[in-house]
């Protein structure tokens, strides 16, 4: 099997976790956030949401500035699930558009010109689009248990299950 099957693979079994996580949100916290400093549920989900396609797109070239992310609030749990389809869908066509050899090539973040982060494609997919996004769908779990909404199990049953 190849490279990038391998990571589509990981994409939509990956997918099936965040979607049941997702289902849980309770609409009318949207905007509640656990602390000041904190991205509301809102902006936290939708921010979940949109990294498959976002951060496929930004490592479609080879140098990207660093980006600066804005947070918009999500308007409904609909339009979070929307973004998700739709960002999932355009990861996995960037994935396979790269095939092995793609993944293979080098890739540069910088900040402010300056590069702070060269490695190949394929271990920015792992650590920026992929675990990236398990490390914001881990603290969606730790809102929904401060909102005392019951917590899907991610990797086996979890104490409400």
């Amino acid at each position: 099997m190849s490279y990038v099957q391998d990571l589509l693979e990981e994409l939509h079994r990956e997918a099936l976790s965040t979607r049941r996580l997702m289902e849980r949100i309770p609409e009318a916290y949207l905007a509640w956030k656990p602390h000041a400093k904190s991205m509301s549920l809102g902006q936290l989900a939708l921010h979940t949401a949109g990294l498959p396609g976002e951060l496929a797109v930004l490592l479609n070239a080879p140098v990207r500035e660093v980006p600066t992310v804005p947070l918009p609030e999500a308007g409904s749990v609909s339009e979070i699930f929307a973004v998700l389809e739709e960002q999932l869908a355009k990861a996995e066509d960037i994935l396979r558009s790269w095939g092995d050899e793609g993944l293979r090539e080098s890739f540069k973040w910088t900040v402010q010109g300056a590069v702070v982060s060269e490695t190949s494609r394929f271990e920015q997919v792992r650590s920026v689009l992929l675990n990236h996004g398990y490390h914001h769908r881990g603290q969606l779990t730790v809102y929904l248990r401060l909102l005392d909404v019951p917590v899907p199990g991610l990797y086996g049953p979890s104490a409400d299950e």
